[in-house]
């Protein structure tokens, strides 16, 4: 398997396999964070269980109704922040290393479709 990089305006994703520790990356185009396989693959689960969240919650929310809901795992603490149909996510990581990160609404869409068929071939 190869390097893969996806990105899009304000977000990107990647997974490569063929190095030892660090195969995940996450970030915008002025910020990156290497993440290993355990933390990406709890990235992508997480922020897909956010998305999931926000969709099954949008028939009891006004539109103008902001909301904020977290999930996390062992490796990783992720929130989403704004309105069920546009909001900002965010994550720490917890394991033995400070990170932080942080997209617009305008970038979470796409990606969140990158990590859903990020390590799919």
């Amino acid at each position: 398997m190869e390097r893969v990089i996806k990105s899009g305006v304000g977000w990107r994703i990647g997974w490569n396999p063929s190095v030892p520790k660090f195969k995940g990356l996450v970030g915008t185009s002025d910020w990156s964070v290497e993440l290993t396989q355990a933390e990406l693959d709890d990235f992508c689960r997480l922020s897909a269980q956010l998305a999931d969240t926000m969709k099954q919650l949008a028939p009891e929310l006004m539109d103008s109704e902001k909301i904020a809901i977290e999930a996390e795992s062992d490796l990783i603490w992720m929130e989403a922040e704004g309105y069920h149909h546009s909001y900002t996510l965010r994550f720490i990581i917890n394991n033995k290393r400070a990170c932080e990160g942080k997209w617009e609404a305008d970038a979470v869409p796409g990606l969140l479709q990158a990590a859903s068929t990020l390590k799919v071939f």
